[in-house]
């Protein structure tokens, strides 16, 4: 019988955050510092306007693009908290979460064979997604001494004449690494020289401990060769609601609606009518979610400078990426030796690219006492390794 499976889709390999999570689903009295999501429910405002619309009915599909109140107001959000305008009804496409938009914002923007660069370590989806979407994916390994930032050099180096797109992945998940304004306006010139185009993924935007968030968009040439990758799973709490969205020029969004339309037809109704009640009422919410994730951000660092294990602070997002170098482990070989030994479930920093190795990645999206109780684990697993390498 012929092979039914397309060779690309049977190469690409499992994330590599999963196989913790099946073990320690399974295993008693484990505590798991690995998902990427908020400990907060969706606040109540949030859940009362999503179910309002199920009460009055409101269960058909919207438009293709979105509700054009939600398209509205996340033109009307961009220009409040970025300076810059939208066009709801050209340049606003609302998807299915970020993910969505990340994969049919490659598709619509790749031929077969167009580099696309992807800074590690990064999200796990960026790379499949360009394989999926033809392109060829070209890795830039960020470095620990520059705070896993995106440097001006890194990308100019990296760029030639096959260079379509490059993503932007900051706020960083995994390390937790922010661009400043600074950084941008460096990006922005290489950029702009080099005539290649932009997908900012700012989905951890709205957490950011050291002054606002800057976009790029927001930098002068930029807005016309970004495309805008934001959500509402982690700055609302509502993963499960699944919606994000995609700004970016009419002619890009105008060809990922298409795929869009074929693909999904439209993003839930519940969920957008949800959002609209987030971006119109919902900063008190994230200023105060913010405001717990980033005194555990700073009990972690306290903890880890404690028990000597080094870790660059980080500014965004809710993760740390402590150095496990000094252990000659391979991150995959602690991670699997914590959980067993420790019943705590951490995610390997491999599992975002190669140049992961060495680094873990802890999610600080949990509650303090439970924070409390893994790193005294942590802390002690760390005394016996180092007891071990002693004698």
């Amino acid at each position: 019988m012929r092979n039914p499976l397309a060779d690309k889709v049977v190469e690409i390999k499992p994330s590599g955050i999963r196989k913790f999570f099946d073990i320690v689903s399974e295993m008693k009295d484990a505590i798991s510092l690995g998902v990427g999501e908020p400990d907060f429910d969706t606040p109540w405002h949030i859940r009362d306007e999503g179910i309002y619309s199920l009460e009055k009915g409101r269960t058909f599909y919207t438009s293709n693009a979105g509700l054009k109140e939600l398209k509205m107001e996340i033109a009307g959000y961009l220009k409040r908290k970025q300076g810059v305008s939208y066009d709801s009804d050209h340049e606003v496409l609302v998807t299915v979460g970020g993910s969505e938009a990340i994969d049919i914002g490659l598709r619509a923007m790749c031929n077969p064979g167009d580099e696309v660069l992807i800074p590690q370590p990064s999200y796990v989806s960026y790379e499949p997604c360009a394989v999926l979407a033809g392109a060829k994916p070209v890795i830039i390994d960020l470095k620990e001494e520059n705070q896993f930032r995106l440097t001006a050099r890194e990308l100019r180096e990296a760029v030639t004449d096959k260079t379509k797109v490059l993503i932007l992945p900051f706020p960083n998940n995994p390390t937790g690494a922010i661009l400043e304004k600074e950084d941008l306006e460096e990006i922005a010139r290489v950029v702009i020289e080099k005539d290649i185009f932009v997908m900012s993924d700012e989905i951890y935007g709205e957490l950011t401990y050291k002054g606002e968030h800057v976009s790029i968009v927001s930098i002068p040439g930029m807005q016309e060769r970004t495309v805008l990758i934001n959500g509402f799973s982690k700055a609302y709490a509502m993963t499960g609601w699944r919606l994000g969205y995609a700004c970016g020029p009419a002619a890009i969004i105008q060809q990922m609606t298409k795929i869009h339309q074929f693909a999904i037809m439209c993003a839930p109704t519940t969920s957008q009518y949800a959002a609209v009640e987030a971006l119109r009422n919902g900063d008190e919410d994230v200023r105060e979610m913010r405001e717990a994730y980033n005194q555990r951000r700073r009990y972690l660092l306290h903890a880890f400078e404690e028990m000597g294990l080094k870790c660059f602070e980080p500014y965004g997002a809710f993760y740390v990426f402590p150095s496990i170098k000094e252990f000659g482990m391979t991150s995959d070989e602690f991670a699997t030796r914590f959980l067993e030994e420790e019943k705590v479930a951490v995610v390997p920093g491999t599992a975002f690219g190669d140049s992961g190795e060495g680094f873990l990645r802890i999610s600080y999206a949990y509650s303090l006492e439970n924070l409390k109780v893994a790193i005294g684990r942590l802390a002690r697993f760390v005394e016996k390794l180092r007891r071990e390498q002693q004698g």
